[in-house]
């Protein structure tokens, strides 16, 4: 993980010096430019030391980073969501809802789509949620 940690460090050394010679070069009067280098250069900061920190706590090389690893090695839970679920099509439905009321300015619109939202969300989250026996 190593490897990935700088490449985003340098990404955001390599934003940095592009948005201060935007800046140089445009001028002051246009910044929407330099601001979309600067806050790129944030998330690949982010992103960098994040991936800094993690590699840290882990013991050993990676699948991805032996030799000789086996496919196998890298096979296990992923994570993502049940292929069987309904929620993430709620939860789609609900976000262009609330990018419609949000484009038109319907604000009794956007509050049903925000509640949608989150009743989509919070469905997805807990979908397989078991309560701890007694």
């Amino acid at each position: 993980m190593r490897v990935e940690t700088w490449i985003f460090l340098g990404l955001t050394a390599f934003f940095v010096i592009a948005a201060i010679v935007y800046l140089v070069l445009i001028g002051y009067e246009e910044v929407v430019g330099a601001t979309a280098l600067f806050l790129t250069a944030g998330l690949t900061l982010i992103t960098g030391t994040f991936l800094q920190f993690s590699s840290r706590r882990l013991e050993g090389p990676r699948p991805e980073d032996d030799d000789d690893a086996e496919v196998a090695d890298g096979a296990g839970d992923y994570g993502f969501f049940s292929p069987g679920s309904y929620w993430p099509f709620a939860m789609a439905g609900a976000a262009a809802l609330t990018a419609i009321a949000t484009a038109f300015w319907l604000v009794w619109l956007l509050v049903i789509g925000v509640c949608f939202l989150m009743l989509a969300i919070c469905g997805l989250l807990f979908e397989y949620h078991r309560r701890p026996a007694h």
